[in-house]
């Protein structure tokens, strides 16, 4: 337990009230994680609470529900009111809380038994519904009745299968039975909060399996992959259907890069729409283009900021065309992509190739061949951007070329040439190519 959090428990005790480390940070603790954040449950109520770290910088993070955050040591604390609650009208916040001076009553209410403990030095571990158990048996369980813990509040049911895949734990089959009766309550859950459930699933230990077995419930809010579910490629190239397929790839991912696992979780959510079949057997044409229509489609609709839409559209886009380990061809490349989406694209590529049938499932050379070849031309400095050209715009105006669109239509005219070998980068060479274009 760090001295923060000892600090604080300790206070709290002095003044005569009860308090415990909860949740997450005591199972973690348990699994020999490190927690990522660690929250206070006590019979204080906020105002004392508030008094007794009048000396601390606080934040009334969730004061009406009992939470105060208090700044220990440089360290948050959320520091919550031991609380009962009342009725959830919205299927996501209870109506009423009630405040309690009984742990028992705190832990009660709480999501699943390995979330549901509390601990303080002298006491020890407060496990009232077989936590520990549940750790030892890598299980996660509802605590008491699952489906009212999932109406009450439907994120739990996202949340469920989000620690199933991060720690690599199985769900008990009450859990789970209630976790797909109760799917359709993930309607009313924000997108925000789903996407961030979402983001930690899909680079979890387990996400090919949580995504396989709960397809119908990742079906709620991406709708366009339950079409790929079970829908036969009907390839010599393909042995897996779209979805197997794409999960099969992911199965192969070495990274934990959000970017690149939504990648290829989608690359092929295209391929449904496009599917054509002839003699000899089924085709995806333009299925690139169709996937990123969907994927725009799908990462707007989760609110996922510019950059990463951006990022996972182009590499859906470009997932299929091949690159050759040529310099002209990996420049033209590095002009288009920056070198951390390149890198992407490879193991993209390299992911697609191992889930084909087993006699195409070799990853091509190239693949290990482009990312040594784009840090040379990088170490090499070479020429890839307007940035880097060895003449500006100021150079053309100064040859009679009016500012405006001709200027950068002219530049990159250059560059092109430049990237295709054609044209050394060399300033005196530059102006004179530049003039015999005007002159044209």
């Amino acid at each position: 337990m760090p001295c923060a959090v000892a600090k604080a428990i300790a206070r709290l005790e002095s003044a005569g009230f009860e308090a415990f480390a909860v949740g997450g940070c005591v199972r973690d603790s348990m699994l020999g994680r490190t927690p990522n954040d660690w929250d206070i449950t006590t019979s204080a109520r906020p105002e004392q609470t508030a008094a007794l770290f009048s000396d601390c910088r606080t934040v009334e993070t969730g004061i009406k529900h009992g939470t105060l955050t208090v700044i220990m040591d440089g360290m948050p604390l959320e520091i919550t009111t031991f609380r009962n609650d009342g009725e959830y009208a919205d299927n996501r916040h209870p109506v009423k809380v009630t405040f309690s001076t009984r742990v028992e009553d705190d832990l009660s209410r709480r999501d699943f038994t390995v979330n549901a403990m509390a601990y303080r030095d002298g006491r020890g571990l407060v496990d009232l519904f077989d936590g520990i158990g549940d750790l030892t048996r890598r299980r996660i369980a509802c605590v008491g009745d699952p489906e009212t813990r999932f109406r009450e509040d439907g994120l739990r049911i996202l949340r469920a299968i989000r620690f199933a895949s991060v720690l690599d734990f199985e769900i008990a089959p009450e859990t789970t039975d209630a976790i797909h009766a109760c799917r359709a309550l993930l309607q009313n859950i924000a997108a925000e909060r789903i996407r961030e459930e979402f983001c930690k699933l899909i680079c979890g230990v387990g996400a090919v399996r949580i995504l396989r077995e709960y397809h119908d419930v990742i079906a709620e809010f991406i709708p366009e992959l339950e079409a790929c579910v079970g829908f036969a490629q009907n390839t010599k190239y393909h042995h897996l259907d779209v979805f197997a397929h794409s999960l099969a790839a992911l199965s192969y991912c070495k990274t934990d890069d959000l970017v690149t696992r939504l990648s290829i979780l989608l690359h092929d959510v295209g391929k449904p729409l496009t599917y054509t079949e002839d003699e000899n057997g089924g085709h995806f044409s333009g299925h690139a283009a169709a996937g990123v229509e969907l994927t725009e489609r799908i990462l707007r609709r989760l609110r996922f900021d510019n950059a990463t839409q951006s990022a996972v559209t182009v590499l859906v886009e470009r997932h299929d065309i091949p690159i050759v380990a040529e310099e002209r061809a990996v420049k033209r490349l590095m002009r288009r992509m920056s070198e951390e989406n390149i890198l992407r694209l490879m193991e993209i590529k390299r992911c697609d190739r191992l889930a084909h049938a087993p006699e195409y499932s070799v990853p091509p050379p190239e693949l290990e061949r482009i990312p040594v070849m784009v840090r040379e031309l990088l170490a090499a400095d070479a020429c890839l951007s307007l940035k880097t050209l060895r003449i500006k715009g100021d150079d053309l105006i100064a040859l009679g070329v009016p500012a405006g669109k001709e200027i950068g239509r002219l530049l990159t005219e250059l560059l092109d040439a430049v990237i295709e070998g054609d044209l050394e980068n060399e300033r005196d060479t530059l102006l004179q190519e530049a003039k015999k274009r005007i002159k044209k």
